[in-house]
């Protein structure tokens, strides 16, 4: 119960830190730069990074039905 509220509690910084960037507020930054990373170069860095710790991370992180409400659009 106490892992599942700070696993919950990651992901909502993780999607409120994306809509403080300017993306959808239901997106993680994962998904999106994993949307990103062959547009834009912080994209591509985040994505290396988290593959240090998670292979692959921001590619199995891309959720297809996010990222349409987003206020800039990369």
């Amino acid at each position: 119960m106490v892992r599942r509220y700070f696993w919950n509690l990651l992901i909502a910084l993780d999607q409120g830190a994306n809509a403080m960037l300017g993306g959808d507020p239901d997106e993680t930054i994962s998904s999106r730069a994993g949307k990103l990373v062959n547009r834009r170069r912080w994209a591509c860095v985040l994505c290396r990074l988290l593959s240090l710790i998670d292979k692959r991370h921001c590619q199995k992180s891309i959720e297809p039905d996010e990222g349409d409400n987003a206020a800039i659009t990369d």
